[in-house]
């Protein structure tokens, strides 16, 4: 911890009245502290602007934002739950802080969502309405801590108990103190400092981190540990597993999105989804919002959701910051729970990433998500083959029909499709994996171009799929040191 900031004033010296004002709003991070912050880089620089023009504690601004995404806009696409850019304004049928944001800084929608200085300014600038109607004054708005309700109604929970749980992780985040790189490299500084949240009417509120209010009397849960906050009866179905389906796998999610951001979408009922457990990227906190013995809906497939656990990970599967230790020992004794009670292998089999769920679109939990590490604290030991198979890679209706070894690095598969004549190729690592190392794979029908895909991959190359009936191919990939090219075969 930073010791705390003591600030004298020279003896027979009083402090005027805008110098207190001026003191209050420096220690706030309201006001830049001197020359330094002409060393900013584009976004902390960003946050000092926003924070300034709209009266907002410039390190609250940032701690919410890294809260939401790491200090992330992930190129402007959205969340989960339709939120934008590295402060997460969202748009989805009951939040509309970005559309708020537009109309109170009168920036376009779309740069809202893409632009970084453009967003924290709509995040500062909605925060700022939210202390307005709140009543506070500039001396009140000084004070980091009683931005508190302002901060809970950003995150637009729909319950009391996770509006506390949003914006308590923001003032711990403040309190603590952090350092944060962006994708773009800049490092972004938030000192430790003591603070006071005043919660107002959420004092009240069901505090989910203590262990004495984790349970219902309505709903105990079914891993010992986990707090308990109930999904919307619109996001799952409710059933009688096992008597009715047998539970036979795990399926492995990542949120895109926060973790109190993650529960309120799912007691949204216009998310139409859910999981049976969401875990915390800090500390691997673990909440469940669906009983066991319902579905919860969360694989995109209904025969996956009638016979699967569904366990949401805290983060964004293009970013590893989120993927800490705390997370995968936590996960890990859950799926043990969760795989003795229904005898269900610890296995790469049963359970598995959303992205190997047959017909999914997703690519969770992603490239930076570290299998083999997560299957050791799962398993006590072994995890060490490639999680994935070909057929996983390339998707159903799929078959492997000629492959070629890579050395001991990988091998190299074709695959072939009778349904819609289409060849797929895809490499497979057999070392460094997790790692990401150069790996390629291509496909080559006679007659058209080469399509290749090469980088630095942590456990496959690929899928390359082409249309191919009554055509010859060519086909190949590398890892490590070796490589495979093959003649123009497999020909109609």
């Amino acid at each position: 911890m930073a010791g705390s900031l003591i600030v004298r004033a020279p003896r027979r010296t009083a402090l005027t009245a805008a110098g207190v004002v001026t003191l209050l709003l420096c220690l706030a991070g309201l006001v830049p502290a001197g020359p330094a912050s002409a060393a900013e880089g584009p976004l902390a620089g960003a946050f000092t602007r926003a924070a300034a023009a709209h009266g907002v504690p410039r390190d609250l601004l940032v701690a919410l934002a890294y809260a939401e995404t790491h200090l992330d806009g992930h190129g402007g696409r959205p969340s989960a739950s339709g939120g934008y850019g590295v402060a997460h304004l969202v748009t989805n049928p009951t939040l509309h802080t970005l559309e708020e944001a537009a109309r109170l800084t009168g920036a376009p929608v779309a740069s809202l969502k893409a632009d970084d200085a453009a967003n924290v300014a709509g995040a500062a600038a909605v925060l700022r309405a939210g202390a307005d109607a709140l009543g506070l004054d500039a001396a009140a708005r000084a004070d980091a801590g009683r931005w508190y309700t302002a901060v809970a109604r950003y995150g637009g929970a729909g319950t009391p108990e996770v509006a506390r749980l949003y914006a308590d992780a923001v003032y711990d985040l403040l309190s603590a103190g952090f350092t944060a790189r962006t994708p773009a490299g800049e490092t972004i500084t938030v000192a430790a400092r003591p603070v006071n949240p005043d919660r107002g009417a959420l004092a009240n509120a069901r505090d989910l981190d203590q262990p004495e209010n984790r349970t219902l009397a309505a709903a105990a849960v079914d891993y010992p540990g986990a707090t308990w906050v109930a999904a919307n009866t619109a996001n799952y179905a409710v059933s009688d597993r096992p008597a009715s389906d047998s539970i036979d796998r795990i399926v492995i999610h990542v949120t895109q999105g926060s973790y109190a951001g993650t529960i309120s979408w799912f007691q949204n009922p216009a998310a139409q989804v859910s999981a049976h457990y969401v875990v915390r990227s800090s500390d691997g906190a673990i909440t469940q919002m669906v009983r066991e013995k319902d579905r919860a809906w969360h694989a995109g497939n209904s025969d996956y959701n009638h016979h699967s656990i569904g366990i949401e990970h805290e983060g964004y599967v293009d970013d590893a910051s989120w993927f800490t230790d705390a997370m995968y020992r936590s996960s890990a004794a859950l799926v043990r729970s969760v795989a003795a009670r229904y005898g269900i292998p610890t296995d790469w089999s049963h359970i598995v990433g959303h992205s190997q769920v047959p017909g999914s679109d997703h690519t969770d939990p992603g490239p930076h998500w570290d299998w083999n590490t997560y299957m050791q604290y799962v398993t006590g030991g072994g995890g060490t083959g490639n999680p994935y198979t070909p057929e996983q890679v390339c998707g159903t209706g799929y078959s492997v029909i000629d492959s070629a070894a890579l050395g001991t690095a990988g091998t190299v598969y074709l695959l072939y499709n009778s349904g819609n004549g289409n060849n797929c190729v895809v490499t497979m690592k057999k070392t460094s994996l997790g790692t990401a190392t150069a790996t390629t794979a291509y496909l080559e029908v006679q007659g058209r171009s080469r399509v290749t895909d090469s980088g630095g991959y942590g456990y496959y190359a690929g899928p390359v799929r082409a249309s191919a009936a009554d055509k010859c191919v060519k086909w190949g990939g590398k890892a490590g040191s070796s490589t495979y090219d093959s003649p123009f075969e497999h020909c109609g």
